[in-house]
Order: C-alpha cells, then structure tokens, then sequence
C-alpha cells in the first residue's frame, strides 16, 4: 500500500525525522505505574514503529481517518486487536483499558490539541503522564509560568494537575506536508494533588472569567462575583499562580454563588 495522503481537513502532518520521533517516544518514564500506552493520531505510525519497540507496557493507537488505519493494519499486524478507528474526543477513557492508567503519546493533531488535553483533564485521575508534539506557540502556553504573556487558561487549569516541562522544538522542514507554524515537544506529569480543596468547575470558572478579560484587573474582570477586598484583584490574571486561583475561588464560594 503507498503511503498515507495528509488530509488538512484532519490536521495531520507527518513526522519525518526519525530522531525526533524517538525522543518523543523516550520521554514516555511511566510515571504513575502505567504499563499501557495510547497514541493519538499515528498516521503512517514514525512514533508507533519506536513504541512496539519497548515490552514494558503494551501499544494501542486510536485513528480517526479510515486510510492511515487500513496502512497500520497492513504494516503493523503485531498491533492487531489494538487499532481502535475512532475519534478520541468522544471516547469514554475510563473505559479504554479497564479502568486501568495508562500514558498518552502523540503527535497531536494541531486543530483539535488544546480539545485532547481539556479532554484527558476530564479523565485525569486515568492518564498520570502525556508526552507530545503540538505547534509550539500552544506548547509554550501550556508550560507557561505566571507573568508570562502567554500564560493562559489551559496553564493554569492543566498545571493544577500536572508538571509540565518544555523539551524541544522541532521546525516546519520535519513533517511532510510542512506546516505554516513550529512545533514544541512537552512532557505533563501527574502530580500528587487529588483534590483541589475547592469546587473544580468553579475553579474553571473564575480562571476563564480572569482570562476572558485578560487586559483588565481582576477587579473588573470578576466584578460579577461581588468578592470582597484582596490583594489578587488588583493584578491581571496572568500574574496569579494556580495557588493564587484557588484562593480566590474559596473567597468566591464563602462570599457569592458562581452561575455556570
């Protein structure tokens, strides 16, 4: 079979560069005691081919265009049983491998990332590490530390949950077709926090009502929530760490009702 045509409709461009591909594959520690891993987006499998390679925990790949999944079948057969032809984002991942953990990989589609990772947030408790590509401006937001401009609402809401580290970048030339933008590689760990001593949907709330309105103090930006007096509402969102933001959502939940 030749190989599969990039469809822009999917987003996909694929990995050409062997090492790269192996990089991304090393950063996978299983941290968190996972022995399944999940690649999201294989294509013509450049990530999958290094995975197969390692017995300490078994490859499944999850692929939504029909072309690249009849190309894996074909030239991946010891993947048989474990190509699952679907779209991630509407899967149920509690119960993709029994309700066991397991790690995610990928070179991640760029039009649907930011929904991949607001979409394992949901399941976080299931997946304690992702390591991937995205294009780079997303993966610089996402290890993004507070008083950054590009520090944002998926920082703060995956670093409630996650350690992120920046690994590398990749420029346009490695993928084929080459896309308009460059890429970040990053890795997101699982940290220890279960439960963030506070409502999570109100979390969410108050973090994208600070970033909605990003220009203007907290003051003006949560005006709506009547809180009372405190240092955090003189600052812009982007100064406030994810500590900062639980702070003021225990304020918002003793002093007034958020509607979501």
């Amino acid at each position: 079979m030749k190989d599969v045509r990039a469809k822009k409709s999917l987003g996909q461009h694929f990995l050409r560069d062997l090492e790269a591909a192996r990089k991304i594959v090393e950063l996978m520690s299983l941290h968190g005691g996972y022995d399944q891993v999940m690649e999201i987006g294989p294509g013509m499998g450049v990530l999958t081919q290094f995975l197969l390679q390692h017995t300490e925990y078994q490859t499944s790949v999850v692929e939504l265009d029909r072309e690249s999944v009849e190309y894996l079948n074909i030239h991946y057969p010891q993947l048989k049983g474990r190509i699952h032809s679907a779209d991630f984002l509407h899967q149920d991942l509690s119960t993709f491998f029994n309700g066991q953990k397991f790690g995610i990989v990928g070179n991640f589609p760029y039009n649907i990332s930011s929904q991949i990772l607001f979409k394992v947030l949901d399941y976080k408790d299931y997946v304690p590490e992702i390591a991937g590509m995205f294009q780079k401006e997303v993966a610089v937001r996402i290890a993004s530390k507070p008083g950054n401009k590009d520090y944002g609402i998926l920082s703060v809401l995956l670093q409630a949950f996650y350690d992120i580290e920046y690994c590398f970048s990749l420029g346009p030339e490695v993928f084929s077709p080459p896309p308009k933008v460059n890429s970040g590689v990053i890795r997101l760990k699982r940290n220890n926090v279960s439960d963030l001593g506070v409502s999570e949907s109100k979390f969410k709330a108050i973090v994208k009502m600070g970033f909605n309105q990003r220009r203007k103090t907290l003051r003006n930006a949560l005006r709506a929530l009547q809180l009372p007096e405190n240092p955090f509402l003189n600052k812009r969102a982007e100064q406030l760490s994810v500590a900062d933001f639980l702070e003021l959502t225990r304020l918002a939940e003793d002093n007034a009702p958020i509607i979501e």
